[in-house]
């Protein structure tokens, strides 16, 4: 018995539509690195295996100086911390900068990107670094709610937080950004198109994206290493960016310095968050800055500096 002609046209339309979703899905996929022993030695920074993998961390400035942390945010590297690194060190300070699993160059584990991994990963790397006194943190975005998820658990630890523009209070993420979060549809949208996708929302970290033309281009040196795009869905999916409240609130009661900076024109975080921040850690010194975005640390470093060195030096 023969196949029917309009059973036949059936295959041939869902043979079609199949290869219809798998050309972006191949055609637009930049990850062709490995991040190896061999990767790694060509690479810039210094690296560490901890548990979940390689770190990649810069650790400069004075040895008796006063250690600086910089935690960066969701999708970008320690580049971003480039000026206001070199900024603090000027001004006597250690700095330690590092990238977060799943970011810059180091690795990307196949587990879920919680609050649990990046918190463990602080931690770890303060250990195997052999560093047990009290630090000051820098986080922003994401970086600013892991500082806050540590300072909380962590207490002794921290001594004073430096939040920009910090996650964990309702966003405005691009549509893009919710539907990747959805079963199925998220998961080919992000190996399909997710670098357009992720490249596009960088307009709304800026005020201006054209004032910096040097940022794709390093921001890019990422994308290029197996696991970049898994890394991100997994924190979208994985990470309360929007819920935060128990740990800044947890925060409030330690009665410790923190010093709040917004950039005006932040797309992303709206400036209303930073009444709920200052709500829930009484006390809190903050500054805006006109002209910046979500990034005002990479939009308008020495502005940034000069809060941070003076907040810090007190």
């Amino acid at each position: 018995m023969g196949i029917s002609r309009s059973f036949r046209k059936k295959i041939i339309f869902f043979g079609v539509f199949i290869l219809l979703l798998l050309i972006p899905y191949f055609a637009f996929n930049e990850e062709s690195k490995t991040l190896d022993n061999e990767t790694r030695h060509n690479l810039p920074g210094q690296f560490i295996k901890l548990s979940d993998g390689y770190v990649h961390f810069e650790l400069s400035g004075p040895e008796k100086g006063s250690l600086v942390i910089l935690i960066h945010g969701i999708t970008s590297h320690y580049f971003l911390w480039d000026d206001l690194s070199q900024g603090l060190i000027k001004e006597g300070f250690r700095v330690l900068r590092y990238d977060l699993y799943g970011r810059g160059f180091s690795d990307r584990p196949d587990v879920n990107y919680n609050e649990q991994l990046f918190v463990r990963q602080l931690l770890e790397l303060l250990s195997a670094l052999k560093i047990k006194e009290p630090v000051d943190l820098v986080g922003s975005t994401m970086g600013g709610a892991i500082a806050v998820i540590i300072a909380a658990n962590n207490p002794e630890k921290v001594n004073k937080i430096v939040l920009i523009n910090p996650a964990g209070y309702p966003s405005n993420f691009p549509l893009a950004g919710c539907i990747v979060r959805l079963p199925v549809v998220g998961d080919y949208l992000t190996y399909a198109f997710g670098n357009i996708l992720i490249r596009n929302s960088l307009k709304d970290y800026f005020y201006k994206l054209d004032r910096f033309p040097q940022f794709l281009e390093k921001y890019n040196e990422q994308t290029k290493y197996i696991g970049f795009k898994r890394a991100i869905l997994s924190t979208l999916r994985n990470f309360d960016l929007d819920d935060q409240k128990a740990s800044y609130e947890t925060v409030g009661k330690q009665k410790r310095q923190v010093m709040l900076i917004w950039g005006m024109q932040d797309k992303i975080y709206p400036i209303g968050n930073s009444e709920k921040v200052r709500a829930a850690i009484p006390g809190t010194e903050f500054h805006t800055l006109n002209g910046t975005g979500h990034i005002p640390n990479y939009e308008a470093p020495e502005k940034v500096n000069s809060l941070i060195v003076e907040f810090l030096k007190r």
